[in-house]
């Protein structure tokens, strides 16, 4: 098992002058990093890949799409706008030596049509997603596809549609991922969730049910991590924490007020929390 942080709590853009992050989360004892990839440029991301090489750590990638590159839109442009907007994501995971490409990147964060997915979004949004993952698989790239709640997206809600997304992508690369938060709130149970997604699991985000410090709110934790013992888990495990400078999420993340102390304690509090959960049963 390998343990990580976003660094989503610190920025959402990366910079030459937030490197210097990378050394502090190698102290205080991450295995990886999850960078952000909101302005895909391949040259930034080798860089931060090379720095993550010299410190040893891991890393992933994570990504959104909007309106204006929603995969599943009914306006064919837009969709292929989707496609290589993803595309251009993966390049940047390739570069930064990005195992795993995360996040709800299958549909427009924050976007809503007032009802479910109809029949022709999801197609859209399959044919769109088995191309990013034909990419991927050349990228050597796995996606981590996200459910969001339904305050963020419409598409994938439950751990349920994400496994028939992935069964009707059909793809070996494209995979799902788990959050707890959003788990938190759309499931009637945990223990069921993560089962559906026993075959397509890739990635596992850790976060609180107010986004803070692990451990310190109502998430049902043992649930969680004795599922993920029990299906054989054995991936990343990252820590999801947002701080106050995310204008790109804003819209989603609705974080306005600091529920932590510092981001460097709410790294190693969280850090320490999951350790110690796996270590219980790993």
């Amino acid at each position: 098992m390998r343990f990580g942080m976003n660094l989503l709590m610190w920025t959402d853009t990366l910079t030459d002058d937030k490197l210097p992050l990378l050394d502090e989360l190698k102290e205080i004892g991450v295995d990886a990093v999850e960078v952000p990839i909101f302005d895909p440029d391949v040259d930034t991301y080798a860089k931060w890949g090379k720095r993550c090489d010299e410190l040893g750590l891991s890393r992933s990638g994570t990504a959104v799409c909007g309106p204006d590159n929603n995969p599943m839109s009914p306006d064919p442009a837009v969709r292929r706008k989707g496609v290589e907007s993803n595309k251009a994501v993966l390049d940047c995971c390739a570069a930064a030596g990005c195992q795993v490409m995360a996040g709800p990147f299958h549909s427009a964060l924050g976007v809503f049509s007032g009802k479910g997915p109809t029949e022709d979004e999801w197609k859209w949004a399959v044919q769109s997603m088995r191309e990013v993952a034909e990419y991927a698989e050349r990228c050597n790239v796995t996606l981590a596809l996200e459910y969001l709640n339904r305050f963020e997206c419409y598409l994938l809600n439950t751990a349920a549609d994400g496994a028939r997304f992935c069964r009707d992508v059909d793809h070996p690369n494209c995979k799902m991922m788990y959050d707890t938060f959003h788990a938190h709130i759309e499931e009637k149970s945990i223990p069921e969730a993560i089962r559906s997604l026993k075959d397509c699991l890739a990635h596992v985000h850790v976060s609180e049910n107010d986004r803070s410090t692990p451990g310190s709110g109502n998430i049902r934790w043992d649930e969680n991590f004795d599922t993920l013992r029990e299906i054989g888990y054995d991936g990343l495990m990252v820590i999801e924490a947002f701080g106050l400078a995310l204008e790109k999420l804003v819209p989603a993340t609705k974080i306005w007020r600091r529920m932590y102390q510092s981001e460097e304690q709410l790294a190693a509090d969280g850090l320490k929390f999951i350790k110690a959960e796996v270590a219980k049963r790993w």
